[in-house]
């Protein structure tokens, strides 16, 4: 029987109005934002509905807002008796919404940590002084020597390992330009700036991510109900310690999702369902793995299909 994966995404997907098409079927959407509303102290829904944008894009509010986003869809999922995956992962932020959806972490402690993870990673640099910028049509250990040749001094890494030819790279905004430079002249299809308030997952990262292991040793976790592989070892830790050290880990280490989802499909994965708004994994899962069945649960009619193939599958 082919294995099902349910993936959560992180910042990037968000956009006004990105629950309100499910809101309008499901009511299990409202009801989690108004349980993540009152962990919060303002009206998360409110603000995903009219904005302003510029403060949905703040990294303390993004964060919230599509773990939220990830696990009320989850809930419609659970609601209408759709069947139990077999791995769960997430992209980034993503991955705290996968450990909600295996019962590692409670609901609502989730939503406190990530908002304080978004203000943990703003204070780690001045503002206008971190960039990212994503990397297309270069070979992955190319960009990473490039990223070595651009340093300088100041920090610029791959962050994220997106797909194949499609790596972003953070760091120190001069190191980046430098970097970005360099990318061009070696063949680079496109090199695009990054609209993002921090520069996550590179050294940059490191204080934010001490502090925010202190936040993580008050808080409990439980066992997980299923496997979630891990964005900084791609692997799945049954261990909460272990748990814990890889959250911290993964705030200054690369998101690792091409590799993920490599492990995925040799564990047997032949099904990815993008549990959250959007279709942004759903992209880059195609280009990992064309073959792949990939849905994107944004939809009425998506949800359906999905469950269409459960049904198939049986």
């Amino acid at each position: 029987m082919t294995k099902t994966a349910f993936l959560f995404p992180g910042q990037g997907s968000q956009s006004i109005g990105m629950m309100s098409a499910l809101a309008s079927e499901y009511s299990q959407v409202k009801a989690t934002f108004e349980e993540a509303s009152a962990v919060l102290g303002y009206d998360l829904w409110a603000l995903l509905e009219d904005g302003p944008a510029e403060e949905l894009n703040r990294t303390e509010v993004t964060q919230p807002a599509m773990l939220v986003s990830g696990i009320a869809t989850w809930r419609v999922w659970q609601a209408l008796k759709g069947g139990k995956p077999d791995y769960l992962a997430g992209h980034s932020l993503g991955e705290y919404s996968a450990l909600v959806a295996a019962g590692v972490i409670q609901f609502v402690d989730a939503v406190s940590i990530v908002a304080e993870r978004g203000r943990l990673m703003q204070q780690a640099t001045p503002a206008g002084t971190g960039a990212m910028a994503a990397v297309l049509g270069l070979e992955d250990p190319v960009l990473v020597e490039i990223c070595k040749q651009a340093a300088d001094g100041e920090v610029v890494a791959c962050a994220n390992f997106n797909a194949p030819g499609q790596v972003v790279i953070s760091g120190d905004r001069k190191a980046v330009e430098r970097a970005s430079e360099l990318a061009r002249q070696a063949g680079a299809r496109r090199v695009l700036p990054l609209p993002v308030s921090v520069p996550s997952h590179c050294l940059l990262m490191k204080p934010a991510a001490a502090r925010l292991r202190e936040l993580l040793l008050a808080v409990h976790f439980s066992d997980s109900s299923l496997p979630v592989i891990q964005n900084a070892d791609v692997r799945s830790y049954a261990d909460a310690e272990q748990v814990r050290e890889a959250l911290a880990r993964q705030l200054w280490q690369p998101v690792r999702w091409t590799e993920t989802i490599r492990f995925l499909l040799d564990s047997g994965v032949g099904r990815c369902v993008e549990c959250g708004p959007g279709k942004v994994l759903a992209g880059l899962n195609r280009r990992i793995s064309k073959p792949t069945t990939v849905f994107a649960l944004n939809s009425r009619d998506a949800i359906e299909s999905a469950m269409q193939t459960e049904d198939d599958d049986e």
